[in-house]
């Protein structure tokens, strides 16, 4: 597996919306792998291809020891409940924000040998899958944020203050198999 480099706010590549996938061959299943790695490595628990400059419908979760990856996912339904919670985000290194979400929802895909999948999720899965969803549409968690946040996360982006992305060590890289 290899460590992808994630994109961070200001490449275009967020603001694109991905493509549907049609080939579910070893290359997706292999890019999936990567993206699980890389999520992990960087300490996330949701990764959409998008943030790793690849423009397909795909992105990979890992919640509660339980991890996968959905393609070409779609937001079936969501609660009119809804919940409250800091959410950050592996292109904003160090910004958290109190960002209001659906409590549940019910999201279909395939997975990456091209089976449909669907699951109904609530709290902190839900919040993982629509924030991954949005980015698979451009949106990214910063369009949720009030007013007052935005403006505030947007000075702290202008000043420099994101984290530097976790780059892995010569130590950390998995040995060959």
């Amino acid at each position: 597996m290899a460590r992808l480099p994630i994109r961070i706010f200001g490449d275009p590549v967020l603001r694109s919306r991905a493509a549907e996938v049609t080939d579910f061959d070893a290359a997706l299943a292999r890019l999936a792998e990567d993206m699980l790695e890389t999520m992990r490595a960087a300490e996330g628990a949701g990764l959409a291809a998008n943030q790793v400059g690849v423009l397909k419908r795909l992105f990979t979760w890992e919640e509660s020891d339980e991890h996968g990856a959905l393609v070409n996912p779609e937001v079936v339904e969501t609660s009119e409940e809804t919940q409250d919670g800091d959410e950050g985000c592996l292109s904003f290194p160090g910004l958290f924000y109190p960002t209001e979400r659906p409590f549940r929802a019910r999201v279909r895909g395939r997975d990456v040998h091209g089976d449909e999948m669907e699951y109904t999720v609530e709290e902190l899965r839900a919040r993982i899958f629509l924030h991954e969803l949005d980015h698979l549409n451009g949106i990214l968690f910063i369009d949720h944020l009030a007013r007052h946040d935005r403006k505030e996360a947007m000075r702290r982006i202008r000043e420099g203050e994101l984290e530097q992305p976790r780059r892995p060590a010569a130590d950390d890289e998995p040995p060959a198999a």
